[in-house]
């Protein structure tokens, strides 16, 4: 094998208590997809955050082509030609798309700016709304305009951390296709995203971080996802009590990223023993995007909503949880609703707050602490700490300000929160989104758990296999209709026909 273009020696980078490197190492040759795996926390975004300039290191080294370097901004390692596209969202909000865009095209004249981003734009089937403001959009475009963004650079090297997250199984695919193509032509990709199967389809070599550290580089074709997985957790070998610890109390082992379940339970269905109850109902509502839209929610029943965003699912979550209230319509839900948010960082946490000041912001509407003028800080502290074990967030205490936590462990403080309430309804937007084989595995194992206990769960997610795995029925937005799926369209074809239009409104 060639020189690597990028190696990166022993780094290690402290914030504050969390140790998030500890000599962590990675080599990135010319001509290959690379994949970075590791639990939450492991030091995955940190890492690659090093690589694109966003993070000095405290120690450690980095070559580019064999020279060593020191990239101290974004610019630096652009200028060494390496484009990071982050988990965290980097466009200017007031800016429109275009215009965000554009600032990756300096010395681009307007017309040969414009006539770059609709050839990539059809190059890689990810469409945008060019003229629409930022703070308009929601998180799929805005990781669609992220991925052109560092696209249209023409980078060497293009760094990726969770970019299928948000996207459509069929962009996606896409985008896969797209980055083995940019290997063929000599580049080089490092691609981190918690989907085992995605990663292991595109890589040629892997990488597995644990606890900030290196602890396997291997060729893809040599190693197994049992392997892989007992490297993530850390048992050498993979036995089955392994693999049932890592999936969680709620399921019996995870393969390839996804739960497996006992038979007859991978799909929650208003129960016989909680009757056919209606928790919530929407009557004729109509919104910024909804468009006369009638829908039941029952107890005891797991309701997918799958659809290609833009078309209401974000408004239709927001008037169940009642976070907003409807144009025209009738919309009846429960006094309490949990509320898993599609964007953690503008509607699920504020970022200064500690872990039980984050967790304040629901517990405190919990029965048991009341509304007072004093809040019983003593008691949520417990709680917090409960949450915080039981959901394995990685941190050193829970004073530690939500900021400095990974996104994944930032999605599990928000999942803890909510899943404590012990509301009779929980609306869940992309609630995996972001966390690793184990976590995904848990949650999902909770949310068959809590609608075999009655409780009503609204699944929002672009994660069609999830939809289709945890819903007992699902529906599809589609121009701001809902639409109900069959049991003969319950198939990824089936319903990706009634995302792109093909069906009738359910009445």
């Amino acid at each position: 094998m060639n020189q690597p273009f990028v190696r990166l020696r022993s780094i290690e980078r402290r914030f504050g208590l969390i140790q998030a490197l500890s000599g962590a190492d990675l080599e990135l040759y010319p001509g290959e997809v690379h994949g970075v795996l590791g639990a939450n926390g492991a030091g995955k975004s940190t890492l690659f955050n090093v690589l694109g300039g966003l993070v000095l290191p405290d120690s450690g080294g980095i070559e580019v082509e064999g020279v060593s370097v020191k990239l101290r901004s974004p610019r630096d390692a652009w200028a060494r030609g390496i484009g990071l596209v982050h988990q965290h969202f980097t466009l200017v909000p007031a800016l429109s798309v275009r215009e965000n865009l554009r600032l990756g095209l300096r010395g681009h004249s307007l017309p040969a700016a414009v006539a770059a981003v609709e050839a990539k734009m059809e190059m890689t089937g990810l469409r945008v709304p060019l003229e629409a403001n930022v703070s308009e959009l929601g998180v799929g475009d805005r990781q669609r305009t992220e991925i052109l963004k560092a696209l249209l650079r023409d980078p060497q090297v293009l760094v990726l951390d969770e970019p299928t997250a948000v996207l459509t199984p069929e962009e996606a695919d896409g985008l896969l296709a797209l980055l083995k193509d940019l290997a063929r032509e000599g580049r080089t990709v490092a691609l981190v995203a918690h989907k085992l199967d995605e990663v292991l389809a595109v890589s040629d070599r892997l990488t597995v971080l644990r606890a900030g550290r290196t602890v396997m580089t291997a060729p893809r074709s040599q190693v197994s996802v049992r392997q892989l997985v007992a490297e993530m957790v850390g048992d050498g070998v993979a036995d089955e009590a392994a693999m049932g610890e890592l999936a969680g109390p709620s399921s019996d082992a995870v393969v390839a990223g996804t739960v497996r379940v006992s038979s007859g339970t991978s799909a929650a269905s208003p129960s016989t023993e909680h009757g056919e109850t209606v928790v919530a109902s929407l009557v004729g509502v109509h919104g910024d995007r909804l468009k006369d839209v009638k829908l039941e929610i029952r107890a005891g029943e797991i309701r997918g909503i799958a659809g290609v965003e833009g078309n209401g699912q974000h408004e239709l979550a927001l008037i169940l949880s009642g976070r907003k209230s409807p144009s025209l319509g009738r919309a009846d839900i429960p006094k309490e609703v949990a509320f898993i948010p599609q964007d953690r960082h503008a509607e699920g946490l504020v970022a200064d707050f500690d872990l039980t000041e984050n967790m304040a912001l629901a517990l405190s509407r919990m029965e048991e602490f009341g509304p007072s003028v004093l809040m019983p800080w003593g008691e949520l502290r417990d709680e917090a700490e409960r949450i915080r074990a039981r959901f394995k967030v990685v941190a050193p205490s829970i004073e530690t300000r939500a900021e400095l936590l990974s996104g994944g462990n930032q999605q599990r403080v928000i999942i803890g929160r909510e899943l404590a309430l012990n509301a009779p309804m929980l609306v869940a937007e992309n609630p995996t989104r972001g966390l690793d084989v184990a976590a995904t595995s848990y949650v999902q194992g909770e949310l068959l758990k809590l609608a075999s206990e009655g409780v009503a769960i609204v699944l929002v997610s672009t994660d069609l296999d999830e939809v289709l795995r945890l819903a007992g029925r699902v529906s599809v937005m589609t121009k701001g209709r809902v639409v109900e799926v069959s049991e003969a369209q319950r198939t990824r074809e089936g319903v990706g026909a009634l995302m792109l239009g093909g069906g009738e409104a359910s009445h």
